[in-house]
């Protein structure tokens, strides 16, 4: 089985994904993988990434063979995610909390999901990676049932993600974070468009990169709540940073995934009229794809540095 050494670039040193895929050991890992391999255009090893089973029996052997996963699924029709990029975004969280760490990624983080979806893919990788402890929240039934179930059919993750639902369709934070709780940081991959026309359109320009017909599903799916909402992502994140005002001295750090680096500016102004304290930007790069998240604190450095000295005790 011939596949070629070339590294992928842009990923997180940490990344386990930074080398093309081994599909000997994944499908080792994941034998149900092997029914979606086939001979790429140079002779190498590959599958077809306009198949959404293809894709998603990928994602099962990945999750398997780095991250001991060995049960998972998604209902048809969710977004499944490529695995690499949420990785990132892991990593350079670590990296943050570690800034404020000595230097040290903390074992004893306990970090909130906004939206964990029916894959559950950030605490699946956040707790095998660092040992942190997940808080997941979600707003669609269907979407909290599947993350559950996930978590169910893995020995230990009980232990270390836990699921709360959104019972309020106009809250992101209200009714999530409680009374008392404490969060090193938030997450969220948010909907990125601002109107399910958008989402469509992106949609169908994808299947045509990947030579599907029209009607074809896409690769990575999603639901309509997954992909868009009124105003999109800079409506969505806005609406999260003027709700975690009330949470500041609940966690240390709030971040979120932008995916448009012209949307920064809006975002940036809203911290600013919030009283954000401390505003962090990471760049992230998956071969030409550029992404970043950005990372908001109502802490200043001393406070930030009580809150590390203090955590786990």
């Amino acid at each position: 089985m011939k596949t070629p050494a070339a590294t992928k670039p842009g990923l997180h040193p940490r990344n386990r994904h930074r080398s093309r895929y081994d599909f000997a050991a994944l499908t080792e890992s994941s034998p149900a993988l092997a029914a979606f391999l086939r001979q790429g255009p140079h002779g190498d090893t590959t599958v077809d990434f306009a198949d959404p089973l293809a894709v998603k029996a990928l994602n099962q052997a990945l999750l398997a063979h780095f991250y001991q996963v060995k049960q998972w699924d998604i209902p048809e029709g969710f977004l499944c995610p490529p695995v690499p990029g949420r990785a990132d975004y892991i990593h350079h969280l670590a990296d943050l909390l570690a800034e404020g760490n000595d230097g040290t990624v903390p074992a004893q983080a306990s970090v909130l999901d906004i939206g964990v979806g029916a894959n559950c893919i950030y605490p699946l990788i956040g707790q095998h990676e660092y040992g942190w402890r997940f808080t997941g929240s979600e707003l669609d039934d269907a979407a909290f049932r599947s993350a559950q179930q996930i978590i169910d059919g893995n020995p230990g993750l009980s232990r270390m993600i836990r699921l709360r639902r959104q019972k309020n369709a106009a809250c992101i934070l209200d009714g999530i974070i409680h009374k008392n709780e404490t969060y090193d940081a938030t997450l969220c991959n948010p909907p990125f468009h601002d109107s399910v026309e958008a989402a469509r359109s992106v949609s169908e320009r994808k299947r045509r990169n990947l030579g599907q017909s029209e009607d074809g599903a896409l690769n990575f799916g999603g639901r309509e709540q997954e992909l868009w909402c009124e105003g999109g992502e800079v409506a969505f994140v806005s609406q999260m940073i003027k709700e975690s005002k009330a949470f500041g001295r609940q966690v240390l750090w709030f971040t979120s995934l932008v995916s448009k680096g012209e949307n920064l500016p809006a975002l940036y102004r809203v911290m600013q009229e919030t009283g954000v304290v401390k505003v962090v930007k990471k760049e992230m790069a998956q071969g030409q794809k550029q992404s970043r998240f950005i990372a908001w604190s109502f802490m200043d450095d001393a406070q930030r540095a009580r809150w590390a000295k203090n955590r786990g005790k």
